[in-house]
């Protein structure tokens, strides 16, 4: 069986960074999908929101197409409708090309050259340059 088609950037929701929060809860913990109350209880003490404000950001989430759920009895299970590292790609695209025209190579650089990188990063970062250019070679 083939993939799935891969999302076109237009169907990606823009998220805020309050809606980051929940997204991250729910792509961290998600089995088969949370009700507003097990987000709420997993959400970071900084946020210090109310309930009510979980849920309307649960919502406002459904609404824009980057949740979806099942009802279950009285309760709603969330689940994501993208992956974390679909949402930051589409994220990443579209600051390169706002900051640097979409030259991905300067935005790469500015971000490694403040970096603190250990070395098991540098080598990481080395194997994908390798990669990279062993696909372009065609090898």
């Amino acid at each position: 069986m083939s993939p799935p088609p891969r999302p076109r950037r237009e169907d990606f929701p823009t998220l805020s960074d309050a809606e980051w929060e929940v997204m991250k809860v729910l792509w961290e913990t998600d089995r088969d999908g949370l009700a507003a109350r097990d987000v709420y209880g997993a959400l970071p003490s900084r946020v210090g929101w109310a309930y009510q404000t979980v849920k309307t950001l649960l919502s406002r989430l459904v609404h824009k197409g980057a949740l979806t759920y099942d009802q279950v009895g009285n309760s709603y299970l969330y689940k994501t409708v993208f992956s974390r590292r679909e949402h930051a790609k589409r994220e990443l695209d579209g600051m390169v090309e706002r900051m640097f025209d979409g030259a991905a190579s300067p935005a790469i650089e500015a971000i490694i050259r403040d970096a603190k990188l250990s070395e098991d990063d540098i080598n990481k970062l080395q194997q994908v340059l390798e990669e990279k250019a062993r696909r372009k070679q065609g090898r």
